[in-house]
């Protein structure tokens, strides 16, 4: 898979699939989606849902996926897999497939993450993926999955965590600004040093709380779940 993320909860399992496999819950926390939402299904029929992203106030790219998952497994563990595609023309996604672990541990669960998707739009959406498109996302999931752990372990709505976001970032740059326009060089040099390098506050979301690659030597494998799943 091309983009993995990772990180500790502790919180019941319960809880948190509930917050992650719940499209209204989910939707909350994951930067990603602006909504989520199932389809109809038959009996037996692994679930469908069409999702949507807000990418301008007036302009939403949507798309349809198909999930599975496994809530008991003889090691304690939960799965689920997910095949999604987008048709709308401005969708730089075409399509892709990804999968969720709930790995329960002395520490917290290890709810980690790994996807991969084939962009659009030729050799130039191969640039502009690999430049920009695929670093957002791999930030944006890592923030979001640390929006959900405050979410899970400080009762921090994700709202709440956002508008912390939104307003730690803008009084950095705020103390930025007044630095190089009234602070002697190298004062202004320290505070920017330091809006760029301390990490947010305790309770404000970090993408780089999260492991962005798997640990150890051993790449992360699809689980077999994946294979049972039909393009969306």
């Amino acid at each position: 898979m091309g983009l993995y993320v990772e990180t500790s909860i502790r919180a019941g399992m319960d809880e948190l699939w509930e917050r992650s496999q719940d499209p209204a819950q989910h939707q909350r926390w994951d930067l990603r989606f602006t909504s989520i939402g199932y389809l109809p299904r038959a009996e037996g029929e692994p679930q469908r849902f069409r999702y949507a992203t807000r990418v301008l106030p007036f302009l939403s790219v949507d798309g349809t996926g198909v999930s599975a998952g496994e809530r008991h497994r003889d090691d304690g563990t939960r799965v689920s897999a997910l095949r999604f595609a987008s048709e709308h023309p401005l969708s730089l996604l075409a399509e892709g497939s990804g999968y969720w672990r709930y790995v329960p541990g002395p520490d917290g669960i290890r709810f980690l993450t790994g996807y991969d998707y084939r962009p659009r739009w030729g050799r130039f959406g191969a640039l502009a993926d690999r430049l920009v498109f695929r670093p957002l996302m791999g930030w944006a999931t890592a923030w979001s999955f640390d929006r959900l752990r405050l979410w899970c372990e400080r009762g921090t709505p994700p709202g709440l965590a956002l508008a912390r976001a939104i307003g730690e970032s803008a009084l950095r740059a705020l103390l930025c600004a007044a630095a190089l326009a009234y602070a002697p060089p190298a004062l202004a040099l320290l505070v920017l040093a330091a809006a760029l390098l301390l990490p947010p506050l305790p309770g404000t979301p970090a993408a780089r709380r999260c492991l962005r690659t798997p640990p150890g030597r051993t790449p992360a494998s699809a689980p077999r779940l994946l294979s049972t799943l039909e393009p969306s």
